[in-house]
């Protein structure tokens, strides 16, 4: 019987891995929801240089565009996605890709991506940030699988 499955997609190696498991690992019958959230900078991007810290209203111009350098990639990492489930025999039509941007946080929105399209499982790769950055602000894996009650999830390492 065929699955709706949902990945949870940014542009690191540990989603690429994920992908590369679901291509190796599932039956290509299943119904793939490739989904990223998109960070919301366009706040700070759009604010008047005379109303922001000194430092911050010299660093707004390449903040922001890192920030779009990021959607960039986010977008190259989701096409690359499909791609390579395709290549792997999943039917085209049959792999959705989505992008939203961030409204309460990555792992809630991911989460509330998964139960609105009541998906049967969700894979994501297990960490995607730095062991620092993980200790101070726990990852987002560990914020999804706290987050989510009904919901099966595979963490891919």
């Amino acid at each position: 019987m065929a699955k709706k499955i949902l990945v949870a997609l940014d542009y690191s190696e540990n989603a690429s891995r994920a992908v590369e498991f679901l291509a190796d690992t599932f039956n290509p019958d299943h119904e793939i929801i490739l989904f990223s959230v998109i960070p919301n900078t366009a706040a700070v991007c759009d604010l008047e240089a005379d109303t922001l810290v000194p430092h911050f209203s010299s660093q707004q111009k390449a903040f922001c565009q890192l920030e779009d350098e990021k959607r960039v990639a986010l977008g190259v990492a989701l096409k690359k996605a499909k791609e390579a489930l395709v290549r792997a025999g999943f039917d085209e039509n049959k792999v959705e890709v989505k992008a939203s941007t961030q409204k309460r946080g990555v792992a809630r929105d991911i989460v509330a991506e998964a139960e609105n399209s009541n998906v049967d499982i969700l894979v994501m790769g297990r960490r995607g940030i730095s062991s620092l950055k993980e200790f101070f602000m726990g990852s987002v894996s560990q914020k999804v699988l706290q987050l989510s009650k009904d919901l099966s999830i595979l963490l891919v390492q």
